[in-house]
């Protein structure tokens, strides 16, 4: 079973990390574009079979494609198991992992898989059931990071939290009624930011599990932020206390 990539950036970020087996990458014909070229540089230099083709082909494939496509390996989601040894294998910097609650927009996802990569985060936690997995519209809103960023599925993120919590990670929820602002949460030791669902946020036996609860200000009339925009706030709040530190 194999999966599909579309766009400049993510297929340029396949085919640099080498994580999985490109299969055949499809090129539209006529497009010169210096990415589409560096595409087909690296296929070549890989033994990457690649193919141009009209444009109306690649519109039957997939209507957003930026005039590349690549049929790719099945996505592989890591082990949690595997990542709380490395967690433990690595006392000098503190982990940093994001929890999604039911997360259920592509976008949304792929946009908090991006910034995770960019602030290099240790990895993603979702749920197995009613959550949106890694699809084509994931890789490209990630914009290539999928490759990059440990996501690990879990069965039940109440019994996983228990299980951050014995490795001596602080689980820290956000919830728009809660009493700490995010700037006064204490980012510097190994920390789980769990965000929850676009409309109903984090359910209630998670949030009751999360060491403790922070929002961000809302000082305008509308009362919440986009799920990714709030990680992003938040991953760079991260960054900028250890750097202070």
């Amino acid at each position: 079973m194999s999966d599909k990539i579309v766009g400049r950036n993510p297929v340029i970020e396949a085919l640099r990390s080498g994580a999985r087996q490109i299969e055949k990458i499809w090129i539209v014909q006529g497009n010169e574009h210096k990415r589409l070229h560096e595409i087909i540089n690296a296929a070549k230099r890989k033994g990457i079979p690649y193919q141009r083709c009209p444009r109306h082909q690649l519109d039957r494939m997939h209507p957003n494609h930026q005039g590349v496509i690549a049929y790719i390996s099945e996505f592989q989601y890591a082990d949690l198991s595997s990542l709380l040894k490395n967690i433990q294998n690595k006392k000098d910097i503190p982990v940093v992992l994001i929890m999604l609650d039911q997360i259920h927009d592509p976008r949304n996802f792929g946009a908090i898989l991006r910034t995770a990569n960019a602030t290099n985060i240790n990895g993603v936690l979702i749920p197995k059931n009613n959550s949106v997995e890694i699809t084509t519209a994931v890789h490209k809103a990630a914009a290539g990071s999928t490759e990059y960023t440990p996501i690990i599925k879990v069965t039940n993120l109440a019994q996983t939290i228990e299980k951050l919590k014995s490795v001596g990670i602080w689980v820290v929820g956000t919830a728009e009624d809660a009493e700490m602002q995010y700037t006064d949460a204490d980012f510097t030791v190994p920390t789980c930011i769990v965000l929850g669902n676009e409309g109903h946020g984090i359910r209630r036996l998670v949030k009751q599990k999360c060491d403790y609860l922070v929002h961000l200000p809302m000082l305008g009339q509308i009362t919440s932020l986009n799920v990714s925009v709030t990680a992003g706030v938040l991953l760079y709040e991260v960054l900028r206390q250890r750097a202070a530190k």
